[in-house]
This record gives C-alpha cells, sequence and structure tokens, in this order.
C-alpha cells in the first residue's frame, strides 16, 4: 500500500477542487448547448425518463472528459493546474460538439431534443447518452496517447468519422430501419443501438490511446483498428442472434412483436460492448 505524505494529500485535494470546477463547468456548458431545455423543468417536474437518461450519459461523458485532463506526468502544480484547465475546457468543448454532429449525421432523420424533451422518447434518451460516454471515452483516450492538444483533436475528428461509419453499417445489417424504430419508441432497438456506439467507443479510445512516432505510423493502426471494429459489428449481431438467442429470432424480438423485448435489446447491448473489450485485450 502506497502512503502519501500531507503534501501530496493536498495536492491530490487541489486536483480534486480543480476537476469539480470543470464539472460545474461543463455543466455550464451542457445548458448552454441545449438554451432549449429547461434541465430542472425535464428532470424535476415532468420527471422526464427519456431526459434522465441523456443527462447521466452527458455526466459520465464529462467525468471521462474531465478525467483525461487529469493523465499524464505531473510536472509542478502551477503547470499541472494550467494544463487540467487548458485539457479540461477543450475536453468539455469537444464532448458537446460531437452531441451536435452526430445529432446532425447519426441521427438525421429526425430531432433528437424534441424526441426526448416533447416525446419523452426513452430509446432517444438512452442512445443520446451513448453517445455523450462514447465521446467522453474517445476524448480519455485520445489524451493517454496524443502528445498535444492539436493531435487530441485529430484523433477525436477521425473517431467521430468512424462512430458515423458505424452507425450506418448498423442500419444495414439490421433487417428494419432504425430510426423509424426509434420513432416509434422502440427501447429495445434503441438500447441495442446503443450498445453498438459505446462498443466501438471502447475499440476507438483504445486506438487513440496508444503513442505513435509517426502520422503514418498512427494512420495505419488506427485505421487497420476501426476496420476490425467494423467487422466485429456485424459478426457479434450473429453471435447474439446464432448462440445467446439460439432458437430465437433477435429481429422477432426487437421489432416484430407487439411489446419490442428491452431485455434482448439488453443482451444485443452487452454483447457489443463485451466484444469490444476483449478486441482491445487481445491487442
Amino acid at each position: 500500500m502506497k502512503y502519501f505524505n500531507i503534501t501530496e494529500l493536498g495536492i491530490s485535494a487541489l486536483y480534486f477542487l480543480a476537476s469539480l470546477v470543470l464539472f460545474f463547468i461543463g455543466k455550464i456548458a451542457f445548458q448552454q448547448f441545449n438554451r432549449k431545455t429547461k434541465v430542472s423543468y425535464e428532470l424535476l417536474e415532468k420527471d422526464n425518463l427519456a431526459f434522465s437518461f441523456s443527462l447521466v450519459g452527458y455526466y459520465i461523458g464529462l467525468t471521462l472528459a474531465i478525467g483525461s485532463s487529469l493523465l499524464g506526468e505531473h510536472v509542478s502544480l502551477e503547470a499541472d493546474m494550467v494544463s487540467i484547465g487548458i485539457y479540461g475546457l477543450g475536453a468539455i468543448l469537444l464532448l458537446n460538439i460531437s452531441s451536435i454532429i452526430n445529432d446532425k449525421l447519426i441521427f438525421r432523420k429526425f430531432k433528437m431534443q424534441k424526441e426526448i424533451n416533447e416525446d419523452e422518447n426513452v430509446g432517444s434518451g438512452v442512445i443520446e447518452a451513448a453517445n455523450y460516454i462514447a465521446t467522453g471515452l474517445i476524448i480519455f483516450g485520445a489524451s493517454k496517447g496524443a502528445v498535444s492538444f492539436d493531435v487530441i483533436i485529430l484523433y477525436w475528428a477521425i473517431a467521430q468519422i468512424a462512430l458515423i461509419l458505424s452507425s450506418v453499417l448498423y442500419n444495414i445489417i439490421t433487417p428494419y430501419d432504425i430510426h423509424d424504430e426509434i420513432e416509434k419508441d422502440n427501447v429495445a432497438v434503441g438500447v441495442g443501438f446503443a450498445g453498438t456506439i459505446i462498443g466501438m467507443a471502447i475499440i476507438l479510445s483504445y486506438a487513440v490511446s496508444n503513442h505513435y512516432h509517426t502520422i503514418s505510423e498512427a494512420s495505419v493502426a488506427i485505421g487497420t483498428l476501426i476496420i476490425i471494429g467494423l467487422i466485429t459489428l456485424p459478426l457479434t449481431r450473429i453471435v447474439t442472434d446464432k448462440i445467446l438467442l439460439s432458437g430465437y429470432s433477435l429481429t422477432d424480438e426487437l421489432v416484430n412483436q407487439h411489446k419490442p423485448n428491452i431485455g434482448c435489446g439488453l443482451i444485443e447491448a452487452t454483447a457489443y460492448i463485451g466484444a469490444s473489450i476483449l478486441l482491445t485485450w487481445c491487442f
């Protein structure tokens, strides 16, 4: 067990205090990027479960993004505080920008904010939560592998493209239209789709967390892992359908019955996330 002296504990307390300040700033940033949303009204007066999922996902993603600013070697208290401030504020900005990009591109067929706030669509809330968590994971991984903030931005941009590609592929390999099902408040499909987003983000987070000597080396390594992740996606769905739910049809459970089976959606999501974790452990 490691023992800390009073000075080390005091410095750690200052780092923790700085992270709390960043968390508060992140809370304000969420409100600024979602000005039409009244957080207290949705959460406490309407008891909007869809919004609750979305907000919890944001806070988890925010925690990961802030955590990325606390990584690395400590130089001095002053230098560390400046670094935490710069990287932390940058991570908060990227987290919120990602939400806008994904809403416009991944969920382009409908307005996510309307689905969550007005329709109280729980499936949409779960997907939005997954989006925030995925971005937090990517920023966290990029901060471990990048040597400067501009490289973090580059890794973040590449990962965003990969997330969009994975969502397109998922819609192709499923025999139903994800957007149509989500608009019909199909929570089971939303949960399954959320699992693919987080699963892909785990692979992307690992891909950008490694230190590369050159841009070409990084491009090859990250590109290879993205391709492997995209190949793993349909294979995982087949395994879920034929082995984990042997004797039953995953599609039937999710969309071809009066009450979609949310439990099967959870199994599908867990399969994607589990496969992604195992995949990163293999490298």
